[in-house]
């Protein structure tokens, strides 16, 4: 019995010394600096007292901000609305002998905005509204009267616009790119704010590639990575054309990754339902969305490890569509920031990059006596997705002074401990130099 009780405990001596010595373990947190969740600050449209009234609130707070922007009637945009196929004077005169059918309405539906007449507008967005709630019959006849007033002149002769451009007209891009330099995140919403479900392949092309094109021109390439249809529209044949084409890394309509739910604006299901990695959450403050509503849209993100709250905003004030107070906004925005310290706040893009680099990413490492190197690597695009990567390392017990190393830059990091013991949290790019991880004073 005495020398089983011996062997057990030179057992367990030489486990424990070998956990001393050279335990260690690095991992990717699940979210950058290891914060429980992650909110995205997103407005769609442009509309102008976002930028007045709500970015100075936001830079007071350095809350970063991600702004879908409409931008074909803004001065110097290169491109403008306007319909891409046959002449309209034709497919106009088509409509008095062929009814409108499900083979020619989406290009009946495309030129409609386009024929040189004003007040044709509301009966497009009607028809994207009959078409997505499948009222086919309802959408043709409403069609062919339109192209039936137009025909008997009975419309005024004119340009007809949409609201949501018309509000962004307003803006300029020299200002757009100010509040980029200020750290925030600049993404397509389209030229002219169409209902793309009822537009013709071409013309959601165009919509959609000379709003980057715009974009990309005025900005640079760095905010041609994000965009939103509009309406949040997740028709399946505008969703697979999008997403087909690639011509945005980050869709907020759809982002079809298998590691993530995604719960849109509408959607009823909470997001403690899902087991998956991450969870979209998708929540739009509406006029009548009560304050302590929107605060409890946080408390949730904070009970669990695994949610991206997308806070989705329009209207400021008493412009554009559901507006809300400014005030009200900076209220909820100090709330936000008393739970900063579970909270990372960043772009809709750099949250999507940060969970695509860390599914996507590989970790080796090794270990001497008085370093740990680490290599970091992942598959995806370099021109693309170059955020740091918030790790976690375990050290062993017996450091107590470490310094990190990732090219041929060297910075002290402090240590922290938990239940697992001892560990460090810092930043490091993937697909760069290996990192190394000293101790200064082991013994």
């Amino acid at each position: 019995m005495i020398k089983k009780s011996l062997s057990l405990s030179y057992l367990l001596f030489v486990i424990l010394s070998m956990n001393q010595y050279t335990y260690c373990q690095t991992t990717i947190t699940k979210w950058q600096y290891d914060k429980k969740g992650a909110v995205s600050i997103t407005y769609d449209d442009g509309i102008r007292p976002q930028f007045t009234e709500v970015i100075p609130i936001m830079n007071q707070l350095h809350f970063p901000g991600t702004f879908f922007i409409v931008t074909g009637d803004i001065k110097d945009s290169r491109y403008h609305a306007k319909f891409i196929g046959r002449p309209v004077k034709q497919i106009m005169a088509e409509t008095k002998i062929i009814p409108t059918n499900k083979n020619n309405f989406f290009e009946r539906a495309s030129a409609v905005r386009f024929l040189s007449y004003k007040e044709t507008a509301p009966y497009f967005f009607k028809a994207g509204s009959l078409f997505e709630q499948k009222k086919f019959s309802d959408v043709y006849k409403l069609m062919d009267s339109v192209y039936a007033l137009a025909l008997a002149g009975r419309l005024p002769r004119g340009i007809d616009t949409t609201y949501e451009a018309g509000m962004s007209s307003q803006n300029t891009w020299s200002e757009f790119k100010r509040y980029a330099s200020q750290g925030h995140e600049f993404a397509c919403h389209t030229l002219s704010h169409p209902f793309t479900a009822i537009l013709d392949t071409p013309n959601i092309y165009y919509e959609l590639e000379k709003c980057r094109e715009d974009i990309r021109s005025h900005l640079g390439n760095k905010y041609t990575f994000s965009a939103e249809v509009p309406f949040g529209t997740e028709d399946e044949r505008v969703m697979e054309y999008v997403l087909d084409s690639k011509l945005f890394p980050a869709l907020r309509n759809k982002m079809p990754e298998p590691y993530m739910t995604e719960i849109n604006r509408g959607y009823k299901e909470q997001p403690n339902a899902s087991h998956k990695e991450y969870v979209q959450w998708q929540r739009g403050p509406l006029t009548k969305t009560p304050l302590s509503l929107m605060k409890s849209w946080i408390d949730t993100l904070l009970v669990h490890d695994n949610i991206w709250l997308v806070l989705v905003f329009h209207g400021i004030d008493t412009t554009g569509w559901q507006p809300l107070p400014h005030k009200e906004v900076a209220d909820y925005f100090h709330y936000i920031k008393d739970k900063e310290e579970g909270l990372w706040v960043s772009t809709f893009g750099d949250v999507t990059k940060y969970m695509r680099e860390r599914m996507a990413a590989k970790i080796s490492e090794k270990r001497s006596k008085n370093k740990i190197v680490i290599s970091l690597q992942h598959s995806l695009d370099t021109t693309l997705y170059n955020l740091p990567l918030t790790l976690k390392t375990y050290l062993p017990t017996q450091w107590k002074s470490i310094k990190v190393q990732q090219n041929n830059i060297i910075e002290n990091v402090e240590i922290s401990s938990d239940a697992n013991g001892k560990y460090i949290l810092f930043q490091a790019l993937p697909n760069y130099d290996k990192i190394e991880i000293m101790t200064v004073n082991s013994f």
